[in-house]
C-alpha cells in the first residue's frame, strides 16, 4: 500500500469512525465499535474498496494511533476524537501534574477568556509532552501551548481519562487552569 493511498484511507477512516458512519451506512455500537467486514462492505459499496491486509497497515502504521482492533480483531474503532455520541469505556485515571494542549494564536484570547471546551467532539484532548502540543498547535496554523494545571483540575473534581493512543480526554479546562507555555 503506498503512501498516499494509505493517508487517504486513514483520512476516510477518522470521518467515518469519529463522525459520520452513517455516511457509508454503518452503525457504531455504545463503545464506538464496528464491525470489521460490514465496515469494508459498507466502504466498498461507498466507492472507497480497500482489503483487511490495507485495513491492517493503517491501523498497524499510523502514527497517532488513531485507530484499535478489538482483542479478537473483529471490530475497529477510532481511540478518541469523536464527535458521535460513544462511550470508550476508559477509567477515570490521575493525571501527571501538568498537560499540554496546542491551538493556533488566532484562538489564544478566546481560549484564555472561556477555558478549553470540547466543541464539537466530546471531550478536550491534552498530551502529556509539549512536543506533540506543538505539533496539534501546527494544525491550526502558528502554533502556541498551553499548560494545564492537570493535578489542580483532579483536585477540584475534574476526571480525566487516558485514551489507548495516549491522548488524555476531560470535559473542560477553566481559563483559571491554564497559562501560555513560554516557548
Amino acid at each position: 500500500m503506498d503512501e498516499k493511498r494509505t493517508v487517504r484511507t486513514s483520512k476516510f477512516l477518522s470521518r467515518v469512525l469519529r463522525h459520520d458512519p452513517g455516511s457509508i451506512g454503518v452503525v457504531l455500537d455504545e463503545g464506538g465499535w464496528v464491525d470489521v467486514g460490514e465496515l469494508l462492505a459498507a466502504a466498498a459499496r461507498a466507492g472507497r474498496r480497500f482489503s483487511r491486509a490495507e485495513l491492517d497497515h493503517v491501523v498497524a502504521t499510523n502514527n497517532k494511533k488513531r485507530f484499535a482492533f478489538s482483542d479478537d480483531g473483529l471490530r475497529i474503532r477510532a481511540s478518541q476524537g469523536h464527535s458521535v455520541e460513544v462511550d470508550l469505556g476508559l477509567a477515570a485515571v490521575e493525571p501527571p501534574s501538568v498537560l499540554y494542549h496546542g491551538t493556533a494564536t488566532t484562538t489564544l484570547p478566546v481560549v484564555l477568556r472561556e477555558g478549553l471546551k470540547p466543541m464539537s467532539r466530546q471531550d478536550v484532548h491534552l498530551s502529556a509532552d509539549l512536543e506533540t502540543a506543538v505539533r496539534v498547535g501546527s494544525r491550526h496554523g502558528r502554533p502556541v501551548v498551553l499548560v494545564v494545571d492537570a493535578a489542580a483540575l483532579s483536585s477540584d473534581g475534574h476526571a480525566f481519562r487516558l485514551s489507548a493512543n495516549g491522548v488524555w480526554l476531560t470535559d473542560r479546562v477553566p481559563p483559571t487552569h491554564l497559562r501560555q507555555h513560554p516557548g
